[in-house]
Formats: C-alpha cells, structure tokens, sequence
C-alpha cells in the first residue's frame, strides 16, 4: 500500500507539474514528506508549520476513517515506518478534506501507471 502511494503520489506530480498551479502545490507539499523519510526527519527536527500541517492531515484522515476506510490500513502502514499525527490546529479543514481526497484517490489507484511496473 505504501509503494503504490508513493508511486501514485510521483505520477500525480509527474501529470502536474509543469502546470502545477499554486493550490495543488501547497496542498501536495505536506503529503510529499510521506515518501521522504529523510525529509521529514528534518522537517520534525525545525518543528516546521510543513510537519504540523501534516500531523494534522494524518490526525484528520484518523478521525475520518468511517468516510476513507482505506485510510486505516493506510495509516497502519505509515505508523510502522514512523508516522504518526497529531492535532496542532495549523491547517485549514477545507485542505486537510482534499489532501485526504487526494490520498485515498492515489490508494484507489487513480494515478497509478500499471506500465511503470
């Protein structure tokens, strides 16, 4: 489940972005630290506004898992490689309810090219 996140995440960016407007930029930036451990390793080290925006999108896709039911694997997966959220109140509802879109469209196979495998 993470590998086709993490693919579907790369062909996502891959279709947007030489057009990649600046609200899909800003809303994919928190989840682009899923597939970058390192990277987020840093971002918790800074304690970044990047890092509590995306302990909110995973605080948020936890509570809404009735909605996103693939959400709860999912967020399994990403606790045992050392993700976990928690609420900091720093993002906004109306991102953090398309992010989760988002990622349960890249756990739906939306974006993933079965070409590249």
């Amino acid at each position: 489940m993470y590998r086709v996140f993490c693919e579907s995440l790369s062909n996502y960016k891959n279709i947007y972005l030489s057009n990649m407007d600046e609200y899909r930029a800003l809303l994919v930036k928190p989840i682009e630290l899923l597939a970058d451990p390192d990277k987020y390793a840093r971002e918790i080290q800074s304690n970044s506004v990047l890092f509590m925006k995306l302990n909110d999108l995973l605080a948020y896709m936890e509570k809404n898992i009735a909605r996103y039911p693939k959400m709860k694997a999912f967020l399994w997966t990403l606790e045992s490689r050392g993700f976990k959220g928690c609420s900091f109140g720093v993002a906004k509802p109306h991102e953090l309810e398309e992010q989760t879109k988002l990622i349960n469209m890249f756990l739906n196979f939306q974006y993933w090219d079965a070409r590249t495998q």
